[in-house]
C-alpha cells in the first residue's frame, strides 16, 4: 500500500512546525516569557493536532520521538549558556526549569561529560 503525496508531505509539514514550535518554546523559557516546558500533548493541542498523531508522524518522517528532539534542543540551549555565558551551572538549570542535580544528570546523558566539565573544555 502507497501513501498519497499529500499525506506525505501533510507529515513533513508537521514535523517541521513542531520543530519550529520547539525552537521558539525554548527561547521562550530562556528568556523568561514563558516559566515551564509544555508537554508534548500541550504542544499537539497547539499545532492542533492530537498528541497520537504527533507522535507518529514525528516518529514516522525523523525514526525518533518528539521528546528526542525536544532533548536536543534544551542541551544545544544549554551547550549555548554554557559557552556564551559565565552564568553558573546551578543558574542555567534553573533558567531551563531544571533542578540543578537532575540538570546534570540530563546534560551527562546527551553530552557524555557534566556540564562543568563541558563548559572547562570549551575553555581550555
Amino acid at each position: 500500500m502507497s501513501i498519497p503525496d499529500n499525506d506525505i508531505k501533510r507529515s513533513e509539514e508537521i514535523t517541521q512546525n513542531y520543530l519550529t514550535f520547539l525552537e521558539k518554546h525554548v527561547a521562550q523559557v530562556v528568556s523568561g516569557e514563558v516559566t515551564d516546558f509544555l508537554e508534548i500533548n500541550q504542544i499537539a493541542n497547539k499545532l492542533f493536532i492530537s498528541h497520537k498523531h504527533l507522535t507518529d508522524t514525528v516518529q514516522r518522517e525523523t525514526g525518533n520521538h518528539p521528546c528526542h528532539f525536544y532533548d536536543l534542543k534544551i542541551i544545544e540551549q544549554a551547550k549555548r549558556m554554557l559557552t556564551e555565558t559565565d552564568l553558573p551551572v546551578a543558574e542555567i538549570a534553573r533558567i531551563l526549569t531544571y533542578d540543578p542535580s537532575n540538570f546534570s544528570k540530563f546534560f551527562k546523558k546527551f553530552v557524555r561529560e557534566t556540564p562543568g566539565n563541558f563548559r572547562k573544555q570549551i575553555k581550555i
